[in-house]
């Protein structure tokens, strides 16, 4: 008995003497070549390092050495913390980091880390359905609802509306029309800026299988579609279905009978007045939180769905006006109601969703939806919406929780000032300049109490801080696209990375994500609790302060805390059922990390078409070649005009050069040109697509705003190959497709990629393409002064016209009597003194395209 005890105190003692003290902590998911990459070396007891190294994780070999930081000492649990920057370092593969004693777990650096990542997310979105639940493939809360407080708009309490669909907000089945519009933003949103990320693996009712349409804008739809049903008419909203009764229970969404009116649940009628449901009373002051937020989905749903949709993209814009009544109807605050417990969603600002409603509404005004049959047609125009939104924006100028140590639950809400990002894209000068000073102003603020600890943490630890990690991220992305300014990278970076193992505790925060790491397992969800069912994708809530945690009501772990020596006064996390306050999944929450997921993996993706190219692109398409080599290419565009078609023919077989030439469906089916395209296609030139129409894309004002389905596009561009077929020009070699008007923009790029093909465009830096303008033009050129320009970019840029796609007309209206083409001798005898070899755009800008033209 002695041996045993003498054994058990040898063993005792030899684990307490191997157990660590020192941890590096990482991004669990990985960082990208380019990227910032930082870690965090933080010991429980007063250590020193002064060097880290990074390894590769096959071989154990060091590949980088670096000085750590200066030490930034305590925070947390830890009596010393160094921060550890391997940005420099760029090449790809799996790595650990080393310092001292410690070491972190093996992580990649790799363009690819974030792929699929958004879409991870989503897999949460649709678990979280109401009504048809494709997750359980069952439906659930069908007889939504009766209304409660609509005496105002003359409903009275107990009348049945159906309300069925949406998301529930949490691992609780209370539905929220602020958290939901927020979160219907974010995915129209991140569709709009990123849709080439998002697959089809799913159909509108969330099951496996395609529609054709990218699975996060069914996910939005199903968010809009139930706001619909909240919003059904002028002067009727409601704010909530159910509330904290539903706390009675933790089972599968099912059928609820908790409120009295058998499985029917209160809907709460947005009346602009505080409301009470047994002890507890709201503080609600009016309608406007409430009413912007279901006004800025519904004009961001009709500017997306405009050319996807015509007839829901009208009815959804009747809505958003609706809305907007509704919301100025009583300038103020509606917050959630409770009945049991005096936990509410207490938002208590309102000028931040009015900022973006009206903002929304100006960008859908200005050139977007041209359809109207709403009294905003005779109404306030474009202009009015901006500076209404502008006005908004000075009443809250700085998100007040940021740099703020606490704030109620949901005080601020949403997180960011999305109307800040909305409105300073639509505008210029000195009122740009102002609305961009005030997303700077915030970020200083948090960066001014992140700069003094080693985890850049700025972040209040209050209910939800992962939803405020997220956002603040996503406002120092947002301000870096608006300025180019990259000063505020490693704060970002430190709240990306903090979502995923950067912490003090070394976990990601969301379920599953990545894979094989350490990441929540017991969340507060009864999808996990009752069922062992996984919830994908879910961000949870995140830590608390100490303070916040020790008085919260009825909380209990069910499982010896594994994060124990890493909880502090400062901050308290645990992945264990029984804490909902750091360990709840939040549906907009989820919806916010979509959004920045999908950024971080657009970045990648630019990335990576950049580092592997000599060339140059804009907006997607190819502008120039090889920059390093003297070589250029010729193109000619035509549509209703080919008087110069003959001369051009003849003066580049007279020089031996090789152009291309793009032409329109139109050009090539005209019977008076057909003699020209067959010579030029037997001269060996380059015959490629123009479109068939000549259509405009893309709006000259405002580029990123589309004039054209994709279905439309798609068509014409069909068109103009079916017509190139009759001229003996088949698709396979011609590949690339230069855009009517030289006007397009990203989607029009990721659409021609999607066919298969590559848009190009000219080089620009000479006024070669202005051959086209006439004297009564504003923009008139004359052909010296084109030529003049050539011959002085040619001279003055760093690299010449090497590479360069130089566009010139086949053709010109009559009215111009100065014709360029007549110059080309000219231009060709200068391109050859001064070095340079003209080649086929195809040669030079030669690239293996996979052709998948239906």
């Amino acid at each position: 008995m002695k041996l045993c005890l003498l054994f058990a105190a040898f063993f005792t003692s030899l684990f307490a003497f191997a157990q660590p003290k020192s941890w590096i902590r990482i991004n669990n998911l990985g960082y990208t070549p380019q990227s910032k990459k930082l870690a965090v070396w933080c010991s429980k007891e007063a250590a020193k390092i002064a060097t880290f190294q990074l390894a590769d994780s096959a071989t154990g070999k060091v590949v980088f050495t670096a000085k750590a930081s200066a030490p930034f000492g305590a925070y947390g649990p830890f009596a010393q913390t160094y921060r550890l920057d391997f940005s420099n370092y760029k090449k790809s593969g799996t790595y650990f980091l080393k310092a001292g004693a410690a070491a972190s777990p093996y992580f990649k650096i790799d363009n690819n880390v974030y792929k699929g990542t958004a879409d991870f997310a989503l897999r949460y979105m649709r678990q979280q359905r109401s009504g048809f639940n494709p997750f359980l493939k069952d439906s659930c809360h069908t007889q939504d609802g009766y209304v409660l407080y609509g005496e105002k708009a003359g409903i009275k309490d107990s009348t049945f509306i159906n309300v069925t669909g949406g998301w529930h907000d949490a691992s609780d089945y209370l539905q929220y029309a602020t958290t939901s519009a927020n979160a219907t933003y974010h995915l129209l949103m991140s569709y709009r800026d990123f849709k080439d990320v998002f697959r089809d693996e799913h159909t509108a009712n969330g099951l496996t299988g395609k529609n054709e349409t990218p699975d996060v804008l069914d996910e939005a739809r199903w968010g809009l579609e139930w706001l619909l049903k909240m919003h059904p008419e002028p002067g009727i909203m409601f704010n909530q279905i159910a509330d904290d009764r539903d706390h009675r229970g933790m089972r599968i969404p099912a059928m609820d009978s908790f409120y009295g009116k058998g499985y029917q649940r209160p809907v709460y009628f947005v009346s602009g007045e505080p409301q009470q449901r047994g002890k507890f009373l709201t503080g609600t002051t009016g309608t406007s939180s409430t009413g912007g937020k279901f006004a800025s989905a519904f004009a961001l749903g009709a500017t997306v769905y405009n050319r996807l949709d015509s007839a829901y993209a009208s009815d959804l814009m009747d809505h958003a006006v609706s809305a907007l009544d509704f919301a100025v109807k009583k300038p103020g605050i509606t917050q959630t109601a409770s009945v049991q417990s005096p936990y509410i969603y207490a938002e208590d600002n309102w000028a931040d969703d009015m900022e973006l409603a009206y903002a929304s509404f100006a960008a859908t005004m200005n050139g977007i939806l041209k359809r109207w049959n709403t009294s905003m047609e005779e109404g306030p125009d474009g202009n009015f919406m901006i500076d209404s939104s502008f006005g908004y924006a000075q009443k809250e100028k700085i998100t007040p929780w940021l740099g703020a140590d606490t704030a109620k639950h949901y005080q601020w809400y949403p997180f960011i000032n999305i109307g800040h990002y909305e409105l300073a894209k639509q505008l210029s000068g000195s009122r740009k300049d102002t609305i961009i000073s005030y997303y700077r102003q915030g970020i200083q603020l948090v960066l001014n109490k992140a700069k003094g600890n080693a985890f850049y943490r700025g972040i209040p630890f209050i209910w939800c801080s992962n939803n405020l990690v997220t956002s603040f991220a996503i406002q120092c992305y947002w301000y870096k696209q608006l300025t180019g300014d990259k000063s505020f990278e490693s704060l970002e970076a430190a709240n990306f990375d903090w979502l995923f193992g950067l912490n003090p505790w070394g976990t990601s925060m969301v379920y599953g994500l990545p894979l094989g790491a350490d990441t929540p397992i017991d969340p507060h969800s009864a999808f996990t609790h009752l069922k062992d069912y996984p919830i994908d994708g879910g961000l949870v809530d995140g830590p608390v302060s100490g303070s916040i945690y020790k008085n919260l009501i009825g909380i209990k772990l069910y499982e010896p805390d594994e994060y124990a020596e890493f909880q502090s006064d400062l901050a308290v996390y645990h992945d264990d059922y029984g804490d909902y306050s750091t360990n709840e999944p939040t549906m907009d929450g989820t919806a916010s990390l979509i959004y920045l997921l999908a950024a971080k993996e657009a970045e990648a993706m630019n990335a990576v078409d950049k580092a592997h190219s000599p060339f140059s692109y804009s907006h997607g398409a190819l502008i120039r070649g090889d920059s390093t080599k003297k070589e250029l290419a010729l193109v000619f565009t035509g549509d209703e005009f080919g008087d110069g078609g003959a001369f051009i023919r003849k003066t580049l077989k007279q020089h031996n050069v090789k152009a291309a030439f793009f032409l329109t469906g139109r050009f090539y089916r005209n019977p008076e040109l057909k003699t020209l395209v067959q010579n030029l296609a037997k001269d060996g030139h380059y015959l490629g697509a123009h479109s068939d129409e000549h259509l405009l894309y893309a709006d000259w004002k405002k580029r990123d705003i589309l004039l054209v389905t994709k279905k439309e596009f798609n068509t014409d561009l069909l068109k103009n190959y079916a017509a190139m077929r009759t001229a003996g020009i088949q698709q396979q070699g011609a590949t690339y497709f230069l855009p009517p008007y030289e006007w397009y923009n990203d989607t029009i790029a990721a659409w021609t990629k999607g066919l298969g093909l590559q848009l190009i465009s000219y080089t620009p830096g000479t006024l070669s393409h202005a051959d086209y303008t006439t004297p009564a033009d504003k923009g008139y050129r004359s052909s010296e002064i084109i030529f003049n320009s050539i011959a002085y970019f040619e001279k003055n840029n760093a690299s010449g016209l090497n590479g360069a796609i130089m566009l010139l007309h086949i053709g010109t209206d009559p009215k111009r009597t100065d014709k360029f083409h007549n110059q080309l001798p000219r231009l060709l005898r200068l391109l050859k003194e001064r070095g340079y070899r003209v080649v086929p755009v195809n040669e030079m800008l030669s690239s293996k395209l996979k052709i998948n033209i239906p």
